[in-house]
C-alpha cells in the first residue's frame, strides 16, 4: 500500500511540480544572470530549487561537518556519485557557493542546459586534447572570489551506490589553481532514485563534509596518494551498505 502511495505522488504531485519549479529556475537564472551575472543569481535560485526537490521528494536530509568550511575560501570538493539526486543534495545543502563540472551532454539538455552555461558551470569536451584544456581554462577563470567547483572523480553515477575508480582531473585542476580538496561522502541517493529508474523512493540522504586537504599537499607527484587518501576519507563516511573492499580497489 505504502508502495502505491508513493508511486501515486510521485506522478501525480512531485513531477509536475518538479517540471514547474525546474522551468521557473531555469529562466530566473537565464534572465537575472545575463542582467547582473551570475555569482548570485546562478547559485541561489538553483540552490532553493535543489532545496525544494529534496523536500518535495520526501526526503529526510542529513548534513554534517560545514564547521571544516571557510565560506570565503575556494575550494575543489571531490564527492562520490550514487545517482541524480547528488546534485540537489550537496547543491542544496553544502553552503558554499560553487559551480559544477559537468558533461558537455548535459549542455544539450532543454532550458536546464543553457541556465547551466548561464550560471557559470564549466561543461567538460573530452573530445580532444585541446577542447579538454580549454575546459580546464574554463574552469580556472571561474573559480575566484569564494566560489568552488564540484567534481565527481568516477565520473558517472554508480550501477551498485558503491564507489569505483576516481579520475585525476580534480586533482590536476586543484594543483593548478593551488586550492584544498574537500572529500564529501554522500550516502542515500542511490536509493532514492536509482539509475535508469524514474521511480523515487523517498529515504534519507546524508552529505558529511570532511576536512580540507592543503593545497601545499598537492603536486603531481603526489596527485596518486591524494586519490587513494580522498578515496579512503570518503570510504570512511560511507554507510556500511555501500561499503565494498573490491570496489574501492
Amino acid at each position: 500500500m505504502v508502495k502505491i502511495l508513493y508511486f501515486l505522488y510521485n506522478w501525480i504531485i512531485f513531477v509536475p511540480i518538479f517540471f514547474v519549479i525546474t522551468l521557473i529556475t531555469a529562466l530566473v537564472v537565464m534572465i537575472m544572470t545575463t542582467l547582473f551575472g551570475y555569482k548570485f543569481w546562478g547559485y541561489y535560485p538553483p540552490k532553493l530549487w535543489c532545496m525544494l526537490t529534496c523536500w518535495l521528494s520526501l526526503c529526510r536530509v542529513k548534513t554534517s561537518g560545514h564547521e571544516n568550511l571557510d565560506p570565503k575560501q575556494s575550494y575543489i570538493f571531490v564527492a562520490n556519485h550514487q545517482g541524480a539526486f547528488d546534485i540537489f543534495l550537496v547543491y542544496g545543502f553544502l553552503n558554499q557557493k560553487i559551480i559544477w563540472m559537468q558533461k558537455q551532454s548535459l549542455r544539450k539538455i532543454p532550458f536546464v542546459g543553457y541556465a547551466s552555461e548561464k550560471a557559470g558551470h564549466v561543461f567538460v569536451d573530452n573530445s580532444t586534447p585541446n577542447t579538454r584544456a580549454k575546459s580546464i581554462i574554463n574552469a580556472k577563470e571561474k573559480i575566484i572570489d569564494g566560489i568552488s567547483m564540484v567534481i565527481f572523480p568516477e565520473g558517472s553515477r554508480s550501477h551498485t551506490g558503491k564507489m569505483g575508480r576516481f579520475k585525476m582531473g580534480a586533482y590536476y585542476i586543484a594543483h593548478e589553481l593551488n586550492l584544498p580538496i574537500v572529500p564529501l561522502t554522500i550516502n542515500g541517493s542511490f536509493d532514492v532514485l536509482k539509475r535508469n529508474t524514474l521511480n523515487l523512493n523517498p529515504g534519507k540522504l546524508e552529505l558529511v563534509i570532511h576536512k580540507p586537504i592543503p593545497s601545499d599537499e598537492i603536486n603531481e607527484d603526489s596527485i596518486p596518494d591524494i586519490i587513494n587518501k580522498t578515496k579512503e576519507i570518503i570510504y570512511s563516511g560511507l554507510w556500511d551498505k555501500y561499503k565494498d573492499k573490491d570496489e574501492k580497489e
